[in-house]
């Protein structure tokens, strides 16, 4: 993987310059997302790795209705450099890149049961405290946490659940 990204992030960077050049760092955003969720899907990589695919047609597929042509001809660029595969990478890099540059931090909940919205914005608030940044909140449950959360922002992590306080305890009479 850690190749898969070094391949990926010149790729990345210059989707990223091209983006912002026009200010649609956004619609850029979402075709890449949408092309990288079609290049991932296992059918469609045997299409794309079949011979007698032309660029133009593997450019149609990846491509949502209505794209610029400059991210087209970016998308004809991966195509004729047999990179289609790294489109998941360079999506999940270019994400970090507009993140950065909009000074937003991308957080993670995940609870033990869905979280009240209130208490999502008490959780967005003390993290834009923590971080001086903007917050875009992603939720998940998972029920073998017992109660409470864990938030993970990017390097930070924070583990409120039962399931990790139960852990720590254990730990610490274990030694």
């Amino acid at each position: 993987m850690s190749q898969s990204l070094t391949l990926a992030r010149p790729y990345a960077r210059a989707a990223f310059a091209a983006s912002r050049n026009d200010g649609r760092a956004a619609s850029w955003s979402q075709a890449l997302a949408f092309a990288a969720q079609v290049a991932a899907d296992p059918h469609v990589q045997a299409l794309l790795s079949h011979p007698q695919l032309s660029n133009d047609d593997a450019v149609a597929l990846l491509a949502t209705d209505g794209a610029d042509e400059e991210l087209k001809r970016f998308i004809g660029l991966l195509a004729d450099n047999h990179r289609l595969v790294l489109l998941p990478e360079i999506a999940g890099l270019f994400e970090q890149l507009r993140a950065e540059a909009e000074q937003i931090v991308k957080a993670r909940v995940t609870a033990a049961s869905e979280l009240p919205a209130a208490e999502l914005e008490s959780i967005r608030a003390g993290l834009k405290r923590r971080f001086g940044r903007e917050v875009e909140i992603e939720t998940a449950v998972d029920p073998s946490l017992i109660g409470g959360a864990v938030i993970d922002a990017g390097d930070v992590v924070i583990d409120g659940s039962l399931k990790g306080k139960l852990e720590r305890l254990q730990g610490a009479l274990a030694h």
